[in-house]
């Protein structure tokens, strides 16, 4: 009964339970997957996300600040408690890292004071990159054995971010000294990104380089009385209520749509991969993110199932596949491969964002003429606008016309269960998407293509 009451008492951490804290209160604890993670409110109100666990080198207990609240959210931290975790498994002390690493960043400081070298934006972003987010190869100071330290994103992310960050930082901004940028500066350069129609890219790339600056301040590459001016362009945008984000989609296709898509997707200007990951996507309701990046060796087509493991939630789970879903993957010509969609140029998975420039390209006559492409290959005029991920959202809409049970739903698209619900019910239910999945594909085949 003792245990019971105490399971109770132990909750998720939340944002608002974060924002209602206040000096003297008591160290807040996450659970779960998460523990490990405190936030402390010190006697100024700072809030500070806290990870305290054993040194995998001496079993001393140690804590490490991840960062300051709402700077820093939830979300964030849990990211980077998670990246820690990984170390400790690793052998690497959290701690014990951040050192080496504040020492290596006090050498490549002491380097640029013998050349004289002015710190640019470009070797902020470079800091940052290269230090947090990406990958790196550590030596081990005790047996001097090479690590491999994961980065603070996976691949993809990783790859993105440095996208995001050259091609509109480094190329705008790159050249100027660091330190003598203002908010003037960061509000102009971001309101350039919005005027070109990229509201969203505005606010990713605003959000890194607030990080990005934030990392070079935390290791002392500034001044004592200089702010962070990506941060100040942030309040400043906020404060003219312009926006950094889209308005959030509802677009479902209806029978008819869905029918018109299904006819027209085999002929159209899509490239056999494109039009493959559709297909996919509308019988599985994956992100098409993730089908690209597929591995042959994750799909086991006697069981009818695809591993997930790379999913935007950071938890893996096995996505069940129709019988319709299984004849179509066994016709694919890249079985050999690594991967189920390979770019024909390096090898490498074809890249998400090529489903878009391709959509873009149907959708314009006058563009679609330098590519060569059939009047049939365009986008039908008929044809109202529709995005990869609204077949995601068309496949969760049906389910529940269908009849599906919300949980079960929510489940095929991969959502994590929230709150203690998330905690306590584990059940995956593979077993019921299996059944509701073939449900869906079978009302697919029931419109007659």
């Amino acid at each position: 009964m003792i245990e019971e009451i105490n399971n109770k008492k132990k909750v998720a951490l939340s944002a608002r339970a974060i924002d209602k804290m206040k000096t003297g209160d008591a160290v807040k604890s996450d659970i779960g997957e998460y523990s490990g993670l405190r936030v402390v409110c010190g006697k100024t109100g700072l809030k500070s996300f806290v990870y305290r666990y054993r040194s995998p080198i001496d079993n001393s207990l140690k804590k490490i600040t991840l960062g300051n609240y709402p700077i820093m959210s939830l979300a964030e931290a849990r990211i980077e408690l998670q990246r820690l975790k990984l170390l400790r498994s690793q052998g690497v002390c959290p701690v014990t890292e951040r050192k080496a690493g504040k020492l290596v960043i006090k050498n490549k400081k002491e380097k640029l004071s013998e050349t004289d070298k002015i710190l640019t934006v470009k070797d902020v972003v470079d800091l940052y990159l290269t230090e947090v987010i990406e990958d790196k190869v550590i030596i081990d100071s005790r047996s001097g054995i090479k690590k491999n330290i994961k980065g603070a994103r996976n691949l993809k992310g990783q790859l993105e971010a440095r996208r995001t960050l050259y091609a509109d930082v480094v190329a705008v901004l790159g050249h100027l000294q660091a330190e003598s940028v203002v908010r003037k500066d960061i509000v102009e350069f971001i309101k350039k990104i919005i005027d070109r129609g990229a509201q969203v890219q505005a606010g990713r790339v605003l959000s890194e380089l607030i990080i990005a600056y934030d990392y070079a301040i935390g290791l002392d590459y500034f001044s004592e009385s200089f702010a962070n001016p990506a941060l100040l362009a942030k309040s400043s945008l906020k404060q003219t209520r312009i926006k950094l984000t889209s308005s959030k989609r509802t677009r479902v296709l209806s029978d008819f749509e869905l029918k018109q898509v299904l006819v027209w997707l085999p002929v159209s200007g899509f490239s056999k991969h494109h039009k493959s990951i559709l297909h996919i996507a509308l019988w599985t309701g994956a992100r098409t993110g993730e089908i690209c990046a597929a591995e042959w060796k994750d799909i086991n087509l006697e069981k009818g199932t695809w591993h997930l493991k790379g999913t935007k939630n950071g938890s893996e789970r096995f996505v069940q596949l129709s019988k319709q879903c299984i004849k179509y993957l066994k016709t694919l010509p890249t079985m050999n491969s690594i991967y189920l969609f390979p770019s024909f140029r390096t090898g490498n998975p074809i890249a998400q964002k090529t489903l878009t420039e391709t959509k873009w390209v149907l959708r314009g006559k006058d563009r679609a003429t330098n590519h060569n492409l059939q009047p049939h290959q365009l986008w039908p005029e008929d044809m109202e606008d529709w995005n990869p991920h609204d077949l995601r959202r068309t496949l969760r809409t049906n389910l529940s016309r269908l009849g599906c049970p919300t949980d079960i739903a929510e489940a095929i698209l991969g959502h994590s269960k929230k709150g203690i619900e998330g905690t306590y019910n584990l059940h995956t239910y593979e077993n019921e998407c299996a059944i509701w999945l073939q449900k869906w594909a079978d009302y697919l085949e029931s419109l007659g293509v």
